[in-house]
């Protein structure tokens, strides 16, 4: 990856963060923890990876994305509203009775979102469904996804993972969210996935680990689902994270799995992030 890109991902990500804890604050309710450790796949894949167009969101050869965790909608609307698909200042309306950025994803009311979610394990469902349509369809469009550990608890995502390899979806890039943590603790406490890699490539996909908070590594894993492109077989890349990433009193917490910062908290997360956003502009300029 080139370091100029680097500094620019790092960059648009610190000013995901912000804007995620800046709704869930405003909407005194949210899903702080994982949106801020999916942010950086999330910012990967929309700024370096996938054909997506503000003008033109319904574009049938657009990439697909599904939030599968769609509970950390925050850190895709922050997404979406940065790169233009609406005024990312509408994050203060976040969850507000007459806002179009409502809990979780939906697909008819915000410009850019591909696959309304909420319920886990209906998400990474869809996204297989988008994917056979691809396919079905002729369309050289690719589908990325992103699950939560916690998420992979449910039947259904294992359902679609062996539907995925049964159709030989190798359009199809799913990336979990593998902080660890899930609202009720740890995620091997609550119920362990045990050895997830090993499962998943038992259920017929390519599996890869990396660091979910490297871009070299993000760009990596993205490269390696295209080159095998026309095995037959779906990607899956288990992303080694941190709940709470760019926050302080966040990091690894699992009590800000689904709790809004106080103002005093708010304040610290704030001077935080936008610390990181001011880092992050002065190596940019470098």
């Amino acid at each position: 990856m080139r370091l100029e890109q680097e500094k620019e991902l790092k960059l648009f990500a610190a000013k995901v963060r912000r804007w995620a804890v800046e709704g869930v604050y405003n909407a005194k309710s949210g899903h702080p923890g994982g949106s801020l450790s999916c942010a950086d796949v999330i910012t990967y894949l929309y700024n370096a990876e996938m054909r997506v167009d503000p003008a033109n969101p319904k574009d049938p050869s657009r990439d697909r994305f599904v939030l599968s965790k769609g509970h950390c909608a925050p850190a895709l609307y922050a997404t979406l509203g940065l790169k233009g698909f609406f005024d990312v200042n509408e994050m203060k309306n976040l969850r507000k009775i007459d806002s179009f950025l409502q809990g979780h994803p939906c697909i008819g009311a915000t410009p850019g979102i591909d696959m309304s979610t909420g319920s886990l394990g209906q998400g990474i469902s869809a996204a297989v469904g988008m994917a056979i349509a691809g396919k079905l369809d002729k369309r050289d469009y690719n589908v990325f996804s992103v699950l939560g550990d916690g998420e992979m608890q449910e039947g259904q995502v294992w359902e679609a993972l062996m539907s995925a390899a049964h159709y030989k979806l190798d359009n199809l890039c799913a990336f979990l969210d593998n902080n660890g943590l899930q609202i009720d603790g740890k995620v091997d406490d609550v119920m362990s996935l045990g050895d997830v890699e090993a499962k998943a490539a038992a259920f017929g996909w390519n599996v890869m680990t990396i660091n979910g908070h490297d871009f070299g590594e993000i760009e990596k894993a993205v490269e390696a689902f295209k080159s095998h492109k026309g095995e037959g077989k779906p990607f899956f890349v288990v992303c080694k994270t941190h709940k709470g990433q760019g926050v302080s009193f966040m990091y690894d917490n699992a009590g800000f799995h689904g709790k809004a910062p106080n103002d005093e908290e708010y304040k610290i997360a704030v001077a935080e992030l936008d610390a990181a956003i001011a880092k992050a502009e002065q190596e940019v300029a470098s």
